[in-house]
């Protein structure tokens, strides 16, 4: 079709987006060179296992060992970065890639939330693109949207689901009326989970690409230390049927806006409307809502992990790299991006709070009591079946700041009526 020189790709990591990749640039490849006006070729690959049966020959590609000497090869135009971890190797490599003049395409989410800032200053200085569609919300592109569909936004939100084994298991806990044990061995028999859950259940994950995301919105530095993270360990089977009861549903939800005190990043626990378009995600699902002054509000759903969808989100990026099309890491110059003053989240919300009371008179009034001394206003209150000494009981307040809760929290920890530690979740307006 064209005499144009094909594009050089060399994979580092051959796991489950890597091997989709391969699969791809085989399936597609007239499909690809007809849209790019120019062929993709894989040149050489590297993994830490040769003898691995992938279930896709690899007998044609040059084999190294170190993904370092593969980065800097003469043959490779494009690194194609999918070892994954925020240091390592996968550091080493896109570092080596970038002085050696190559373009970077990378999945690795970790990475650029503790170094994104400093790699995209290199990328930049040495005037070769690094894109990272395929580290957020996997096959949803949502980079691509704040970068290029919405530039001309002024941005003042970014939620959404962004870990589908979190949503797995909060959904599948409400299904299948289990408790949060029995769901997480689920998961992890059917390898949903990092080799390291917290990553998961911890918000890590999320919280990482809610970040990048945040950079990109918001014009401000990668700061993954400033993300407010709770992840989904204390959240149990009562809280998700009783936050149904209200027509609420529980999601591990990441939101990013700026307020007046600076950006306020956090990820953690939320009851939306169950009838929302996030309250109606279900399973290992991704969803981002975007919210921009002149588009207003923007939906985004698909599959945020596994094979076809990661590997297609690293294509869209090496298709772009094939087209000549060039654009800033985070949406504006590395050296404009400023640092972003953190903020605890300050905008006042409902809360849904639960806890279990000692089961006499006065016990709800001390509470009672202590809210309204807080600041903390009750909308709502149920009280559950209870046995002789306890008493659970759900209140859902009317919007405060999390500072008033956490004092209310603290006051009523002190009146010696409650049993274990009251957990209080924010309902986000959606």
């Amino acid at each position: 079709m064209t005499d144009i020189a094909p594009l050089r790709l060399g994979i580092a990591g051959l796991g489950t987006v890597g091997v989709g990749v391969v699969k791809i640039v085989r399936k597609h490849a007239k499909l690809i060179e007809k849209r790019t006006g120019r062929p993709v070729q894989i040149v050489a690959v590297a993994a830490r296992n040769r003898a691995k049966e992938r279930g896709v020959d690899l007998t044609r590609y040059d084999w190294e060992d170190d993904p370092v000497t593969l980065a800097t090869r003469d043959d490779v135009d494009v690194y194609v970065e999918l070892i994954g971890g925020s240091d390592g190797p996968a550091k080493a490599s896109v570092e080596a890639a970038i002085a050696a003049g190559k373009h970077v395409v990378t999945a690795n989410k970790a990475l650029l939330a503790h170094h994104g800032q400093a790699i995209a200053e290199a990328a930049e200085a040495a005037g070769i693109v690094l894109r990272f569609e395929a580290a957020v919300a996997g096959g949803i592109p949502v980079i691509k949207a704040l970068t290029e569909g919405l530039a001309g936004n002024e941005i003042t939100r970014v939620m959404g689901v962004m870990n589908g084994t979190c949503n797995y298991i909060l959904t599948r806990m409400q299904a299948t009326r289990q408790g949060y044990e029995a769901l997480f061995d689920e998961a992890a028999k059917l390898g949903y989970l990092e080799a390291d859950p917290q990553l998961d259940v911890g918000g890590i994950d999320a919280g990482h690409k809610l970040s990048l995301l945040s950079s990109i919105a918001f014009g401000t530095q990668v700061n993954f230390d400033a993300v407010e993270l709770e992840g989904i360990t204390r959240i149990t089977l009562e809280d998700i049927e009783q936050a149904a009861d209200m027509g609420y549903r529980i999601k591990l939800l990441g939101v990013a806006q700026t307020t007046g005190r600076g950006l306020e990043q956090r990820m953690s626990p939320c009851l939306v409307p169950s009838n929302s378009p996030l309250g109606q995600l279900e399973g290992g699902t991704n969803m981002v809502v975007i919210e921009g002054d002149m588009v207003g509000q923007i939906v985004m759903r698909g599959a945020g992990a596994g094979e076809g969808p990661t590997a297609s989100a690293v294509m869209g990026d090496v298709m772009d790299i094939a087209r000549g099309i060039t654009i800033s890491t985070f949406g504006k110059p590395a050296t404009a991006l400023t640092p972003a003053v953190p903020a605890k989240a300050a905008v006042p919300a409902a809360f849904y709070l639960r806890m279990t009371l000692d089961d006499k008179p006065g016990a709800l009034a001390k509470v009672a009591a202590v809210l309204g001394d807080a600041g903390v206003s009750i909308n709502r209150m149920r009280q559950y079946g209870h046995d002789e000494t306890v008493a659970p009981v759900i209140i859902v307040t009317h919007k405060c700041s999390r500072e008033a809760v956490d004092r209310a929290l603290s006051g009523i920890g002190a009146t010696g009526v409650v049993k274990g530690e009251p957990v209080a979740i924010r309902i986000e307006d959606v």
